[in-house]
């Protein structure tokens, strides 16, 4: 059985908002050189926001994030879904034949959400997996795997830097990372 570890940004300590894209502060700090710091805007009242949902697979240590710019719901977490299946999921499990996503238990994602029930059911007909979904209770989202094993490590490769595009937030989620190049720690494939 493969297990997945599903992410709704809004509902953990990640971020309890989606992103704000454009020049603005990011929290943190990085290395520049002295005098040279780089200047972003004094005021976040930018309209566009980026919504990361991710999926993380424990047994291989990797991670799919998929950058929505629409709005959070149970359809876009479905498709995400879809998405990891047919990028990396297929290919890592080619004799799967059921899949257990542990999801927090509200917002897009939660156990009362229809769109996201019916999507879930439309993803299971398609790929012909059964699919076994179990909630976090309210409040123990802190004990999903893919809180401290991936976007734990997303957050702090942004720290600091201005979220300019949806091509920045893209490659710096894909750029995460728990040890050098070529080893065995976190691999995370971003997409929006």
């Amino acid at each position: 059985m493969v297990i997945v570890g599903m992410y709704n940004c809004r509902k953990t300590t990640f971020a309890k908002k989606k992103e704000l894209i454009g020049n603005y502060k990011n929290n943190g700090a990085e290395y520049r050189p002295k005098g040279n710091p780089v200047k972003v805007n004094d005021h976040d009242f930018g309209k566009d926001r980026a919504a990361p949902y991710g999926a993380y697979d424990v047994a291989k240590n990797e991670g799919f994030v998929n950058i929505g710019l629409s709005a959070d719901t149970g359809i876009f977490a479905s498709n995400s879904i879809r998405m990891w299946w047919d990028s990396m999921g297929r290919e890592r499990y080619p004799d799967a034949k059921e899949i257990l996503i542990t999801a927090d238990g509200g917002g897009s994602n939660g156990r009362r959400n229809r769109l996201w029930k019916n999507g879930l059911q439309d993803f299971a007909n398609e790929s012909g997996l059964t699919v076994h979904v179990c909630h976090f209770p309210p409040g123990t989202s802190k004990w999903n795997k893919i809180e401290h094993r991936m976007f734990a490590f997303i957050s702090k490769n942004w720290k600091g830097k201005p979220l300019e595009t949806i091509e920045v937030i893209v490659n710096l989620i894909a750029s995460a990372t728990t040890s050098p190049e070529g080893s065995s720690g976190l691999k995370v494939r971003s997409c929006a």
